[in-house]
């Protein structure tokens, strides 16, 4: 059975979920379903979903289904809901959606969506790291052992020349794996020179005086690559195609608001971020890790399959097969109608 070890979310640790369905008013005739349960991240790459929800986007396109959402800290969680059927739609990071498609045969989830790309940084000490080079024989934090921004890393550390035993960290750089909630204090501690992670604690170890040594975006075609895609239920995905389709419009136009007001989407996250955690991001921290990160539908099919290439690479995952992960025929009925090209699944589609 394929594994991807450690399946952590993109940005995201712990494993609570909590219900934090806005008091949004539900008016207009009801869907197929009685309603929807959307489980997604409280961090900056899940901002869709975060003024989605909040702003009442999605439940105005679901009309009288009513739009439940929970927020969950950690990919495997999200998937386990998914699976168990608490959730029928999910915001989630790429290496989750690659192992829970792999662990299940194929057989419990579809991703229809995309929601946002970029937002992984590597940043370092600048008084022990002032090139590239100076990476070797440093220690450097990376989330969890098989998560997106882990493999990411290796396969870096690999394009140097360098040697690392995927498994322990240990070789010409020291993987070191941290929580992304004790990575700000580890380096202010000095118990690591620098961390591949993603926003905000990029942005958070940059306002401690950690520098910006590389953006992952300039490692990618176009500078885009997947770290937030939609993924559905594929017994709820058959069921209910039209509920699907609701939130899928709900989160293009999403979308195209957060793009055509970036000021104001970034307040109104922030804002949600608060509601859910109880503390707001610093203007210093929310204005860089904001701007880092990409808002837009296309799943960007390439970087996924690219990324699940480079887990097999670092010996991470086993060759998998992701043919039919995905199913963007509902994504593309809705760009059509908002005048909007279609995506494209890379040949990974259900067809």
């Amino acid at each position: 059975m394929p594994l991807l070890i450690g399946l952590l979310g993109a940005c995201g640790y712990g494993s609570q979920a909590k219900d934090d369905t806005a008091a949004v008013a539900v008016k207009g005739e009801k869907l197929s379903a009685d309603e929807v349960r959307i489980g997604y991240f409280p961090n900056l790459a899940h901002a869709t979903a975060l003024i989605g929800v909040q702003k009442g986007l999605f439940q105005k396109e679901l009309g009288g289904t009513v739009a439940r959402a929970s927020t969950f800290n950690a990919g495997p969680s999200e998937i386990e809901a998914l699976n168990s059927g608490s959730v029928d739609i999910g915001f989630i990071g790429p290496s989750p959606a690659i192992n829970g498609y792999t662990k299940a045969g194929g057989e419990n989830l579809r991703i229809v969506g995309g929601s946002a790309s970029g937002g992984v940084k590597l940043v370092v000490d600048p008084e022990k790291i002032k090139s590239v080079d100076d990476v070797r024989g440093r220690r450097i934090a990376t989330p969890q052992l098989g998560n997106t921004q882990d493999v990411a890393f290796l396969n870096w550390i690999a394009e140097q020349g360098w040697k690392v035993d995927a498994q322990s960290g240990k070789g010409d750089v020291s993987v070191v794996r941290t929580d992304n909630k004790i990575t700000p204090d580890a380096y202010r501690s000095g118990s690591i020179d620098g961390a591949w992670v993603p926003e905000p604690t990029a942005s958070k170890l940059v306002a401690d005086g950690a520098k910006v040594l590389l953006d992952e975006r300039d490692l990618w075609p176009d500078k885009k690559f997947v770290i937030t895609n939609i993924i559905v239920s594929q017994t709820f995905l058959t069921d209910h195609p039209d509920v699907v389709e609701a939130v899928l419009r709900g989160s293009v136009k999403t979308n195209a608001w957060i793009n055509a007001h970036p000021g104001k989407a970034k307040t109104s996250a922030n804002e949600a971020l608060k509601s859910l955690t109880g503390k707001a991001l610093p203007t210093e921290v929310l204005n860089p890790a904001w701007q880092s990160v990409t808002f837009l539908d296309d799943p960007l099919a390439p970087t996924l399959d690219a990324q699940a290439r480079h887990a097999v690479k670092a010996g991470l995952l086993e060759e998998p097969d992701l043919n039919g992960i995905y199913d963007l025929t509902l994504l593309n009925k809705v760009l059509k109608t908002q005048g909007q090209d279609p995506v494209d699944d890379a040949g990974l589609g259900t067809d």
